[in-house]
């Protein structure tokens, strides 16, 4: 009698894990791709599921100008679902500033209506209740001012994401003093980026950031000995700068011979490099 009402209580805990899977899939399903996105208070973004079982999710900031559909089909998109990852594109939207689609990443002589820092954060939440995905690791990155929106997630907000990849966007000025908690991040740059130049630029009342300032504000953060240089490594046009003297959290650098883009194979590594977090 005992062993039938275990296997009853068993069956009845499968299946309501079952029903619990099947709704929220369906409620995933409802939104998210290219021509239909995910509508939240203060914004949207876009979603994309892997086959399988989803073991975490890797959320990807567009450029200024740039929409969160056509993220979708990116390579990091493509590796995302290829590992088991859910892969979340939200929408820069300031309608009231020059650029539209953008992101309300901290500068002096700006101003925005939507703190992305907190929508993030929303999008985030709708992510997680849409798809059940409540735990595994989750990997912020972005592209020019996506990722400047990504260092300062980081600096402000550093348990948002496990990791941080940041491709051609920096902080912008003025620098912060200081940030939050050490975090894992790997910055990417192109040496001839004339967009977003190393040394940043002047816009006026706003100035890109110097990504050189950006990393040593980081190293400072995650405790680094700035009395020892980095380990320098390189791979055919690649240029490497480990970090690996710090207290806490990881700094790569990864500079290549392009301009305001990513060079060959950004995506897997950045995916390599997320997971390898893990261990």
């Amino acid at each position: 009698m005992a062993q039938r009402l275990e296997r009853t209580l068993q069956m009845l805990c499968v299946g309501a894990a079952m029903a619990f899977a099947s709704a929220t899939a369906v409620l995933a399903q409802n939104c998210g791709a290219a021509d239909v996105p995910c509508e939240i208070e203060g914004g949207s973004y876009h979603m994309a599921l892997p086959a399988a079982a989803a073991k975490g999710i890797v959320m990807h900031l567009h450029g200024g100008g740039g929409r969160g559909r056509g993220l979708l089909n990116s390579g990091l998109a493509a590796q995302a679902a290829e590992r088991g990852f859910v892969f979340v594109a939200p929408n820069g939207e300031h309608p009231e500033n020059r650029w539209t689609r953008d992101w309300s990443v901290k500068a002096n002589g700006t101003s925005h209506n939507r703190d992305d820092a907190l929508f993030l954060q929303d999008v985030m939440a709708d992510v997680r209740a849409r798809t059940g995905v409540e735990d595994g690791m989750v990997l912020l990155a972005g592209f020019s001012r996506g990722g400047s929106m990504v260092w300062d997630m980081a600096c402000r907000f550093p348990d948002f994401a496990d990791a941080y990849a940041p491709l051609a966007g920096a902080f912008w000025d003025d620098m912060p003093e200081g940030c939050a908690a050490p975090v894992r991040l790997f910055h990417t740059h192109g040496w001839n980026d004339r967009t977003v130049p190393l040394e940043g630029r002047s816009f006026g009342a706003v100035v890109q950031g110097d990504v050189w300032e950006s990393l040593k504000i980081l190293r400072a953060n995650n405790g680094c000995d700035a009395r020892q240089p980095a380990r320098n490594s390189y791979e055919g046009d690649l240029w490497f700068r480990h970090w690996t003297d710090c207290t806490a959290g990881e700094i790569q650098l990864m500079l290549h011979k392009g301009g305001h883009g990513a060079p060959n194979g950004w995506a897997p590594r950045m995916m390599d490099w997320f997971e390898a977090q893990a261990s």
